[in-house]
Parts: structure tokens; C-alpha cells; sequence
């Protein structure tokens, strides 16, 4: 039965805080179009909102006194919301490609490799370049090793390693992520 009020509390905590919800004994309120209305409880700026048809909204509770503006709630939320999916829309985030190849590969084919690392690299992804071996070739890890290195100086001018070559099992793997 005591841990009802609780849950209240913890929900009126989250809600934002508008219109009766601020309790505060004084706030310092603001018109809609950014104009000092002064120092005024929260009954008076909530009848000034109400005869407007809008929101009183507490901007700064850190302020002495509180900053509550007058305000269309709802629109100011759905403005909100919007620049928040802009942001998330222009954010770039960086995936990790994969170059595989064998450590005796031919020159065209490696040359093709460095060309896609290059092109994942100026679009802003980490690459990764594995090496696998099959049965034996695990032997010619130092081989893989080379070939590795040799890409890393290939792409110095784009790319920095970040990972250096080293051994997973049965492949050798490293991590290059572009240049800022």
C-alpha cells in the first residue's frame, strides 16, 4: 500500500515541467516572444499563458529565480524531436570493412585490395585486412606478416594502423583507421 505514492513521485519526475507542475514560490517569466514579464508567482504566469492559449514552460530551475517561458509546449517538443533526428541523420558512424586475401596473392589482385581499402578509408570506415591460411601455409605466417606491412606503407597517406598485424587462429588481421 506505502509504495504506490512512490511510483507517483518517481512518474511526476519525469513529466516536464509545465503549466501547475511547477511549484516554485517566485519564477522569473518570459512572454512568447522572448520579452521579460518580470518576477511573478507561477498562479499569475499561468493565467497570463492560459488567456493566451499557451504552456508555461520551466526553461532553468539552476537559475535563482526559476526561468519559465510562455509557450506552445507542444509545437516546442515537436521542434525538439525534429532536431534531434537531424542530428542523428548527419551523424556518421564508422563501420569496420574486411579486405581478405592470401598471403600469395598476385599484384593485381593485391592492387585491387588497396583500391578498396582506399575507397572504405575516404568514406570515413576502419579497415580491416585479414590473411587467411589453409593447411599448412600457417607455416608462412611471416610471409602474411610482410604482405601486411607492405599494404600499411601503401596506405600511409590515407590510413594509420591501428592495430598492427598479428595472428588469430588461423588468419593474421589488421586494424587501419583513416587519418583525421
Amino acid at each position: 500500500m506505502k509504495q504506490t505514492p512512490v511510483i507517483d513521485k518517481r512518474r511526476q519526475r519525469d513529466l516536464p515541467q509545465i503549466n501547475e507542475r511547477i511549484r516554485f514560490p517566485k519564477i522569473r517569466a518570459i512572454d512568447k516572444d522572448g520579452g521579460q514579464l518580470g518576477i511573478i508567482t507561477p498562479q499569475e504566469a499561468l493565467r497570463i499563458a492560459e488567456e493566451q492559449e499557451l504552456d508555461l514552460v520551466l526553461v532553468s530551475d539552476k537559475a535563482d529565480p526559476p526561468v519559465c517561458r510562455i509557450m506552445d509546449y507542444g509545437k516546442y517538443k515537436f521542434e525538439q524531436e525534429k532536431k534531434a533526428r537531424e542530428a542523428r541523420k548527419k551523424q556518421h558512424t564508422a563501420d569496420v570493412k574486411e579486405v581478405k586475401m592470401r598471403y600469395k596473392i598476385e599484384d593485381h589482385d593485391y592492387q585491387v585490395r588497396v583500391n578498396q581499402a582506399v575507397r572504405f578509408l575516404k568514406d570515413g570506415d576502419k579497415v580491416k585486412a585479414t590473411i587467411t591460411f589453409r593447411g599448412r601455409e600457417i607455416q608462412h605466417s611471416d610471409l602474411a606478416e610482410d604482405l601486411l606491412k607492405r599494404m600499411a606503407t601503401d596506405l600511409e597517406q590515407v590510413a594509420e594502423v591501428q592495430q598492427a598485424p598479428k595472428r588469430e587462429g588461423r588468419n593474421m588481421m589488421m586494424l587501419l583507421s583513416p587519418k583525421k
